[in-house]
């Protein structure tokens, strides 16, 4: 089975290794061509802002350009899959495990089995094992500190109220990314099974957000208009709108090796920069209020938020070597100085946003440690996926980061019953 594990992070990550390269098979015969209909279709604005001052992606971010598309408007490459629409050709071949990809496959996306990438499915069966709902974590403390003058610094307000700010909206950037452009090109039905998983949590994720901020009477208004109004959290939302803004296209298609790049350009940016970079600083954050014992029911639900943001990050790092591996001859020098050079200007722009979170230093925290600590994530993403380390000598300054996805550690850490948020299995952290 693949796998890339996000843990422990202060390890010291072997690059992934090659996988042999499937053999080629013809495409399965059963379906017709006779629909082509896209998923997902819809204005991106309309999904992420009604106003016309939204997140303004190209002023303010800074974006590696380059060249678009040529493909015709309108007219789908040859080599692209097939979306799921198609009409079902009576008769045709049983679909064989040879013929399924994960993009550009032609064989019937309808059909779950026989499965070709098991990671996939164990990683939708394990989220499902972790599901929880916010509502089951009591804030009646964290409430009472909130209200109590004494009860936190100045600081710390800043720290919690900016965290709300991003993460409130992060994660439906995330979700629109999913529903509105990735998942109409992944051609494969047990990697969109867990799409649509991943879809539900980031829902679920931004639905604990709204909780937190609720149970604390913050200015609603305020803390979801943060990343129109407060520059370091708007550069990341915008860096982040340029992953998504082609992709969502319903003229864009993938089939030749510009478009597939595209594509793979885009996973690499929301599972290995945005999940995987981007939300750190404020876990690291969030996590170091608990270890304290104060906002004790937002710190739990954010340990499982980043328990479900490390597994869609892996299971993205899948998807990308396996993409990866089937289609070598996307992974050119050029594409890998573009992606290394993504990756460091998200480093610049989170090390922002750590300043702006605790310009002074706060729970023993400080934004020197994070700048350190987020060039030592970007490397051990850059080695996830098969690139060179990006900075020399980078190290972590949070090795108890990694004890946070260690159930066995820290099922206990808030004095809390994990196990009632636990359905249908083990609840597991990896």
């Amino acid at each position: 089975m693949l796998t890339w594990d996000d843990t422990p992070l202060e390890s010291n990550p072997t690059p992934a290794a090659a996988l042999p390269r499937p053999a080629t098979s013809s495409p399965s015969p059963s379906l017709s061509e006779g629909s082509s209909g896209s998923m997902g279709e819809g204005s991106l604005e309309a999904a992420t802002t009604s106003s016309a001052s939204a997140v303004a992606v190209a002023e303010r971010s800074p974006v590696v350009e380059r060249p678009r598309s040529t493909v015709p408007v309108g007219v789908k490459p040859a080599g692209a899959g097939v979306s799921g629409l198609e009409t079902p050709q009576f008769g045709a071949g049983r679909l064989s495990v040879d013929d399924k990809r994960i993009i550009n496959c032609r064989a019937d996306l309808n059909q779950l089995v026989p499965f070709r990438y098991n990671w996939a499915w164990d990683k939708y069966l394990t989220g499902c094992a972790n599901h929880w709902m916010p509502q089951e974590i009591n804030m009646t403390a964290d409430l009472a500190l909130w209200r109590d003058p004494n009860g936190l610094s100045d600081d710390e307000r800043r720290l919690v109220k900016r965290n709300l700010g991003f993460f409130s909206t992060a994660d439906s950037l995330v979700a629109n990314n999913i529903v509105l452009a990735v998942y109409r090109h992944i051609t494969n039905p047990e990697c969109r099974q867990y799409l649509l998983r991943q879809a539900f949590e980031e829902a679920l994720h931004t639905h604990a957000y709204q909780y937190i901020i609720e149970s604390l009477g913050l200015d609603e208004s305020e803390v979801f208009n943060m990343y129109r109004e407060i520059p370091s959290i708007h550069d990341k939302a915008a860096f982040e709108l340029q992953f998504t803004e082609e992709l969502a296209d319903p003229n864009f298609h993938t089939g030749t090796p510009a478009t597939d790049q595209r594509l793979l350009r885009n996973l690499i940016g929301f599972y290995v920069i945005m999940e995987g970079i981007f939300f750190y600083v404020g876990f690291v954050q969030m996590l170091s209020l608990g270890r304290r014992n104060k906002m004790v029911g937002a710190a739990e639900q954010f340990q499982y938020i980043l328990r479900d943001e490390s597994q869609h990050a892996n299971f993205g790092i899948d998807v990308i070597n396996t993409i990866r591996q089937e289609n070598p001859h996307l992974w050119t020098p050029a594409f890998q100085k573009e992606i290394s050079e993504l990756m460091q200007q998200a480093v610049d722009l989170e090390t922002t946003y750590a300043t702006d979170t605790m310009p002074r230093g706060v729970l023993g925290l400080n934004a020197e440690m994070f700048s350190e600590y987020l060039r030592f994530i970007a490397n051990r993403r850059a080695s996830q996926i098969g690139l060179e380390q990006i900075y020399d000598k980078a190290s972590n300054p949070f090795p108890w980061m990694s004890e946070m996805l260690d159930l066995n550690k820290e099922r206990n850490f808030f004095e809390t019953r994990v196990i009632e948020y636990q359905t249908g299995g083990a609840l597991k952290w990896d």
